[in-house]
């Protein structure tokens, strides 16, 4: 949703997108990246066990971490490791009645 939204916004930023953190690192291994944005909400690692291992080979890459999750604690923890910018996404929901 993030690559499709920036995508719409500036034709010429190239989006690479990685389904895990895994796959991510495998990424920034071979390519050379000017930002990251990482959702917190991953398979096998969060964002921010995500950040750490990019904080290890990459530690001025700018990392931005998007959340639904909007607990003081995460933002804390983010911060806590470096991370250039915290978004919340906001929260829709929909009421059938």
């Amino acid at each position: 949703m993030v690559a499709e939204f920036l995508t719409r916004e500036d034709d010429q930023i190239e989006i690479t997108t990685a389904t895990s953190a895994a796959d991510g690192l495998t990424h920034l291994e071979d390519t050379h990246f000017d930002c990251i944005v990482s959702d917190y909400d991953m398979p096998a690692q969060n964002g921010i066990e995500f950040l750490n291992a990019v904080r290890d080979t990459h530690p001025d890459l700018p990392f931005i971490l998007f959340t639904g999750k909007g607990s003081e604690e995460i933002a804390s923890d983010a911060i806590s490791a470096g991370v250039t910018d915290y978004l919340q996404r906001a929260c829709h929901r929909t009421i059938h009645t």
